[in-house]
């Protein structure tokens, strides 16, 4: 079967070379728009691009607000402080997931509080949040979400919509709605994802992107901020080293963050965009191949969710147990295709082993078992 499986990945990208898990393709203006910059000297934060690639996004993802950021991490903080998140806070989120979920947690001096997440979606499940909220919090006379005990402030709600597949957002949003938190949405990993029709990203009060240079579209490094037009304005502030227009004078009026994204990096990421739907097109073809191969096996082929559209940003399988997990990564990586693990859970890293968690049963199942295969776009699949 491992041997069958590393053929079936070679055929796919023609190759008998070492196959990455998931590289760039540049195939369209993108030499082009970042000569552009280069030519008019403004390869900073400020410049035509930044604007473009802004409006860009708002016009693909159904955005009110995007605000570029130097990365993904970086807008991720952002949207966690425009949510209100302060230090001291809590911020329900899930073990499963790349570790700047939680950093941008700790940067708000908050912490996070571990929930189980679906099978289905591999992402955070709002029926083990609904019952650890009705285990382990009370809402004040304020109608504040506090946790019992030290009554500390369950500020928001963070899902990880997992290698692009979306979370279950409807059944998310009444939870949160019935308990006063904040939805805010890690979409680092969905960009041309859908959920029911919409954007991934655009659900919560805040969403965040990343552009990270194995993401679906990349602009070396960066990310965005999806939100209304408050938030995103102050976003923008926030974001601009907190600094009031003037003519001359230096004012910042509060702590601000230089996260604004270089206008080099944005000229990439308006021609990837330009891209992105042949992208995603070439990376559902793939998937679709990765099902029909391994429909009848050992291997069970993770799907999007029923009433979604993922951008099957990286193809994952499940397998049987911690043994075959284990050898399918030894045979494949030696044979030059690379696989990888999904994540260790956050809860086992010991900068958040002490965080408060509920039930992790679906969590611990699928850290053992799930392995990511070569997702990259195959350039013959795009339309």
């Amino acid at each position: 079967m491992l041997d069958s499986l590393v053929k079936f990945v070679r055929e796919q990208y023609r190759t008998n070379e070492f196959i990455p898990l998931h590289a760039p393709i540049f195939g369209g203006n993108e030499k082009r728009y970042v000569n552009e910059t280069i030519d008019s000297t403004f390869v900073s934060s400020v410049g035509a691009f930044v604007d473009r690639f802004e409006r860009d996004m708002e016009a693909y993802t159904g955005s009110p607000r995007a605000v570029a950021t130097v990365n993904g991490t970086a807008a991720l903080h952002i949207a966690l402080v425009l949510a209100g998140v302060k230090s001291g806070d809590l911020v329900l989120t899930q073990p499963l997931t790349f570790v700047a979920t939680c950093n941008a947690i700790a940067y708000c001096g908050a912490d996070p509080v571990f929930i189980d997440v679906d099978k289905h979606t591999l992402g955070l499940s709002p029926v083990a949040m609904e019952r650890w909220l009705e285990d382990s919090a009370y809402l004040d006379d304020d109608g504040i979400c506090r946790v019992k005990g030290d009554g500390r402030v369950i500020r928001a709600c963070l899902p990880m919509h997992t290698f692009g597949h979306p979370v279950e957002l409807d059944l998310l949003i009444q939870v949160c709605s019935r308990w006063g938190m904040v939805l805010v949405e890690d979409a680092a990993e969905s960009l041309g994802s859908l959920y029911k029709g919409r954007h991934t990203g655009t659900f919560g009060a805040v969403g965040t992107l990343s552009f990270n240079g194995n993401k679906t579209i990349t602009t070396g490094g960066g990310g965005m901020i999806l939100t209304d037009e408050a938030l995103g304005a102050r976003a923008k502030h926030l974001t601009t080293t907190a600094k009031k227009a003037h003519p001359y004078e230096y004012v910042h009026d509060e702590v601000g963050y230089n996260y604004r994204l270089p206008n080099l990096n944005a000229a990439l990421g308006c021609a990837q965009l330009e891209q992105l739907d042949s992208f995603v097109a070439a990376k559902r073809v793939l998937a679709s191949r990765y099902q029909s191969f391994l429909e009848g096996g050992p291997l069970q082929f993770v799907v999007e969710p029923q009433g979604c559209r993922s951008n099957y940003w990286l193809n994952a399988v499940i397998c049987e147990d911690l043994k075959q997990r284990d050898e399918l990564l030894a045979f494949s990586n030696q044979a030059g295709v690379m696989t990888r693990p999904i994540w260790k859970l956050m809860s086992h890293l010991t900068t958040y082993s002490s965080s408060l968690q509920g039930d992790l049963t679906n969590a611990l199942w699928l850290e053992q078992r799930v392995v990511n295969l070569p997702s990259s776009v195959v350039p013959e699949l795009q339309v």
